[in-house]
């Protein structure tokens, strides 16, 4: 493995860890249905609009030039998916679900993120790389489809995460091909800005009007500023360094990291069966990280592009 991409795959693990407490954090924001407290479409919009205002600050002090006028479109996709999409999904879902049986769902995303990333980038991973990403994948959705509580039967709440989980990996996948040829930094911080004018004032009409309790703040911090805006400087380095297809079996882990992050955070239980499927989906990781994923004779190195201003 090449230096850049070995790069890549560390970059995409600290994404991957932060956005790991997005889940136990939503939770923590949102209540349950006993104890409603912030609204989904704030937490929502509202961590985009926070988001929003610090990636204008990040532009100007970064002198960065406007995206071309082909840039534009994919970054409406890209905003489609991560900024409106998924944030909003899990925003919603989260009031009902536990953050550690939510997190299980999560673990569709790295095939649905390889299939989009290899699409627009033209890999052609192995077969033995697409053996585990599936089988990663079957591991986290047999393991929900365990733990629904009423045989194999998902709820309305899991189907919300899934279509969450669709429109991240739209967005990662445009989000990765951006950055090929922006600075991983500017793709997420023009997503944002160019959704300010819906977020900010969706996220001033649904502001809570009652006090509530400060862990909810707290909570509500870290989605804006860690899932909504750093956690996605790493992670766009890392699937630019790395490519899209191999970067995003590292998700594969996320699932596992917020379950562990939830115990404490909220209580929850962590159990024999939880750790099992953990460890053999980790497994598959490691193993699919070893497949040869093959690139179509593209431009030269990409590392150039994502780190120096055009």
């Amino acid at each position: 493995m090449k230096a850049p991409e070995r790069r890549g795959l560390w970059l995409g693990f600290l994404g991957v860890a932060i956005f790991a407490l997005t889940l136990p954090m939503t939770r923590l924001a949102v209540g349950t249905p006993e104890v409603p407290l912030m609204s989904g479409l704030f937490v929502a919009m509202g961590r985009a609009a926070v988001a929003a205002a610090l990636s204008a600050a990040f532009l100007l002090a970064t002198h960065a030039p406007l995206p071309r006028r082909e840039d534009w479109w994919p970054l409406a996709l890209t905003a489609g998916g991560v900024v409106f999409g998924f944030p909003l999904f899990t925003s919603i879902a989260m009031r009902y679900l536990q953050a550690v049986h939510a997190s299980v769902i999560v673990g569709v995303l790295p095939l649905a993120t390889a299939l989009v990333g290899a699409l627009l980038h033209r890999q052609r991973p192995s077969a033995g790389f697409w053996a585990c990403a599936l089988l990663g994948s079957a591991l986290v959705v047999a393991f929900a489809l365990l733990r629904s509580g009423d045989g194999l039967s998902l709820h309305l709440a899991d189907t919300l995460l899934l279509a969450a989980m669709a429109c991240a990996a739209v967005g990662y996948g445009w989000g990765a091909r951006l950055s090929q040829r922006m600075r991983a930094e500017h793709v997420i911080c023009w997503a944002l800005v160019i959704s300010w004018p819906l977020t900010l004032p969706l996220a001033l009409w649904t502001r809570p009007a009652a006090p509530l309790p400060a862990s909810a703040w707290w909570a509500f911090g870290y989605v804006a500023l860690f899932s909504m805006w750093i956690g996605f400087f790493a992670w766009y380095r890392g699937l630019a360094l790395g490519g899209t297809v191999r970067v995003s079996q590292v998700q594969l882990a996320q699932p596992f990291l917020s379950m562990l992050f939830a115990v404490p955070l909220l209580g929850e239980r962590l159990d024999l069966v939880t750790l099992a499927f953990g460890l053999a989906v980790i497994a598959t990781v490691f193993v699919g990280r070893r497949m040869p994923v093959r690139a179509a004779a593209r431009q030269p190195s990409i590392l150039p592009a994502t780190l120096e201003p055009r």
